[in-house]
């Protein structure tokens, strides 16, 4: 579905800054909405080199462009090369493409990385994977630049006014942390003030929602008796066997508050909002937190009543998202018997340094 509403041009990826030198942030927008919601992405080095010249010229020049012609604009870089230059640009939200085929390949590629120097001041470092006649996957499909697609610009006020709904939409009930968070251009302030004005219009209510939070909260009103009505129906003593099946999201997903909106509960290990990391939690409340590179496991205090997290862990495998899966450390030490039997149960075995499990 997402593929085909990019292809067909009704929703639009851009790059939101690079996270290491393969992996990095997108927004994903309705094409008629990306003027206000996806406004140039500020990255942290200019990407001025000669490669990153030639490409932006060969786009603004004629348009859309496949790999083919993109190399014709850049004849004396390698194919290497002249992909680490076209991510630069990706990250930087310069340039997009109308498939989410290269993002894959980048993502979840093998194959030569880029040993030479690069004419370029960027950061992104991207796996080519296997070369074809038509150039690397992760440089397939068509390449446009994203600043056409961002006029006529908005005003100020009209982007803090999509961005306070947008906001509202996503978390329902908005704070002056879950903003932060996020890293709204203009912070809390620019977005407050649209949020005042919606109250006043009877569009938002102002209350305290959520304990521990600021007292600065905005919801929708459909939100408002969402909550209520969870908090009536739900038992606050978490049953495993009766709860939903535990969710893996991202530590950096929006979806996922703690470290953010919310504090994270009281652990001896050092859980953060980090690229590598993995939540999971049961009924919003986290379980266990986890580095796939350092391999590191933080264990919270409902993970340790409710082992549903390593059967999570484990479907990470079992359903293709990860080729393995391995603990070394739980909470800055060495792995106890307590999680050792936790994570057999799960289908981990012991390995070399730490309990695995392999597809």
């Amino acid at each position: 579905m997402l593929d085909e509403l990019c292809t067909t041009g009704e929703v639009v990826w851009t790059g939101a800054g690079a996270i290491g030198s393969r992996d990095g942030r997108i927004r994903l927008c309705f094409a008629d909405q990306i003027g206000l919601l996806a406004p140039a992405w500020e990255s942290s080095e200019p990407n001025d080199g000669e490669l990153h010249d030639a490409i932006r010229s060969r786009l603004a020049t004629h348009g859309a462009s496949f790999w083919g012609q993109l190399r014709e604009a850049a004849p004396e870089a390698n194919d290497t090369e002249l992909l680490v230059a076209l991510w630069d640009l990706v990250w930087a939200g310069e340039v997009t493409n109308d498939s989410l085929a290269p993002l894959r390949a980048l993502l979840g590629g093998s194959g030569p990385r880029q040993t030479t120097p690069v004419r370029k001041r960027g950061g992104g470092r991207p796996r080519p994977g296997r070369l074809t006649r038509l150039g690397p996957p992760a440089g397939a499909g068509r390449w446009s630049l994203v600043a056409p697609l961002l006029e006529p610009a908005p005003t100020a006020t009209e982007a803090a006014h999509a961005q306070a709904l947008q906001l509202l939409e996503r978390h329902g009930v908005v704070t002056r942390e879950a903003v932060l968070a996020e890293g709204v251009q203009g912070g809390y302030a620019s977005v407050y003030r649209i949020l005042k004005v919606l109250e006043e219009r009877g569009r938002t209510r102002r209350g305290y929602f959520v304990s521990g939070l600021g007292a600065a909260q905005f919801a929708l009103p459909g939100a408002v008796e969402r909550l209520r009505a969870t908090r009536e129906a739900v038992d606050l003593e978490l049953d495993p066997e009766g709860a939903p099946e535990p969710v893996v999201l991202a530590a950096t997903d929006p979806a996922q508050p703690y470290g953010a909106a919310l504090p994270w509960p009281e652990t001896a290990g050092r859980p953060a909002r980090s690229a590598n990391a993995l939540v999971v939690s049961r009924q919003g409340t986290p379980l266990v937190w986890f580095d796939r590179r350092s391999h590191h496991l933080v264990l919270f205090p409902e993970g340790r009543r409710d082992p549903g997290w390593a059967a999570a862990l484990a479907a990470l495998v079992a359903t293709g998202r990860e080729r393995s899966v391995e603990v070394r450390k739980v909470d800055g030490d060495a792995v106890t018997d307590e999680v050792a039997t936790t994570l057999r149960a799960a289908g981990f075995v012991d390995g070399y340094r730490g309990l695995v499990k392999r597809s």
